[in-house]
């Protein structure tokens, strides 16, 4: 694996030559729907039978690290993005134990009633979380130990988005969930997309005995296809899924495909983020999807101007002149994230 390093990316202007971020399209219905067809019983039943315990790194990590890293460049995307790193191989992070305890909170009856969403890219789906309705999943993402994990694998300092993305669970049972949009995939579980978030880990929730496909395939700009998937429960995959486009292509011979989708941000607030909610507005709850997306947001923003009121301050106890350019390029910049903010915020 590469040596791999937390970045600080310092108070200072992003590179000219950044290509911005791939646009995100989101799917064709434009407002929340629930999923057309009924999960199995068995996935309930396992829910209700799993004696719930808290979450004990000691106990629920099985973490080893994945023997390789693809870099941006290495696929022909160098300066995209806010890391080098693309995407990991397939690593072990959970225990079976753990995953258990997840599956039992992603199919509680609460869950089910509150959280599943379906549409053309993704037929059936679980999320919204809640820390009072998953305690195991919120204290396991939000743990130091893996917050580390999962920003040594990125190659920069990451934190969960928000909690709405606290996971995506992405479910095909059987040959229930087929693509219905592109290029007529009925290989796909998830459509070709890139993700609204800058990082992503994907992590197998599934018993994969037996289990053919299921894999994550990453579309490469020479038109190649690489396919990565975890070959058992807990085992995860780290990816820049904001400028790599990808799908989730369908499993056979397994009794279903779950695959834990959780959203990640840089943690420091000069890092660019472009995260946008096409691809999640009309898989959610607006009011709470929207709460959560612009108080991060009004957070980065207070942030960096406290950073640079403390960089003025230090400006003039150094008796140092004002520099005009340089204030006009911060200031437009901040309008930029707040503009892009704004255009999120539309009724559905």
């Amino acid at each position: 694996m590469p040596a791999v390093t937390t970045t600080e990316t310092p108070l200072s202007p992003p590179s000219p030559s950044r290509p911005r971020a791939p646009i995100v399209e989101g799917p064709r219905l434009k407002k929340p729907t629930r999923p057309s067809q009924e999960l199995p019983l068995n996935l309930i039943d396992e829910a209700r039978q799993t004696k719930r315990v808290p979450f004990n790194p000691t106990e629920h990590l099985a973490f080893e690290p994945p023997q390789h890293i693809t870099m941006m460049k290495d696929i022909g995307l160098e300066g995209h993005g806010i890391s080098p790193n693309a995407v990991s191989d397939p690593f072990p992070l959970f225990t079976k134990e753990a995953m258990m305890q997840m599956r039992a909170e992603l199919f509680s009856e609460w869950s089910l009633e509150n959280c599943r969403f379906g549409s053309d890219l993704t037929p059936q789906l679980i999320r919204g979380l809640t820390p009072d309705n998953a305690p195991f999943c919120f204290s396991l993402w939000w743990s130091p130990e893996v917050l580390k994990i999962v920003s040594d694998v990125a190659g920069i300092e990451l934190v969960p988005c928000y909690d709405y993305e606290v996971a995506n669970v992405n479910i095909s049972v059987n040959d229930q969930n087929v693509a219905t949009v592109g290029s007529g995939d009925q290989t796909a579980a998830v459509a070709w997309h890139y993700d609204s978030v800058p990082f992503v880990c994907v992590t197998m929730a599934s018993d994969c005995t037996g289990m053919i496909g299921g894999e994550t395939a990453i579309k490469l700009p020479d038109g190649g296809v690489r396919k990565v998937r975890g070959p058992s429960m807990g085992t995860a995959v780290i990816m820049q899924g904001r400028y790599l486009q990808h799908q989730a292509l369908k499993a056979f011979g397994g009794r279903e495909r779950i695959a834990m989708v959780t959203s990640f941000r840089p943690k420091n607030p000069v890092v660019p983020d472009e995260t946008t909610l096409n691809g999640v507005r009309a898989i959610s709850n607006t009011s709470e999807l929207y709460t959560q997306y612009t108080n991060y947001r009004m957070e980065i923003v207070e942030e960096r101007f406290r950073m640079k009121i403390k960089e003025e301050r230090d400006r003039i106890k150094g008796r140092r002149a004002f520099e005009l350019p340089e204030m006009r390029r911060w200031l437009e910049e901040q309008r930029d994230f707040i503009d892009h903010t704004l255009e999120q915020l539309i009724e559905v």
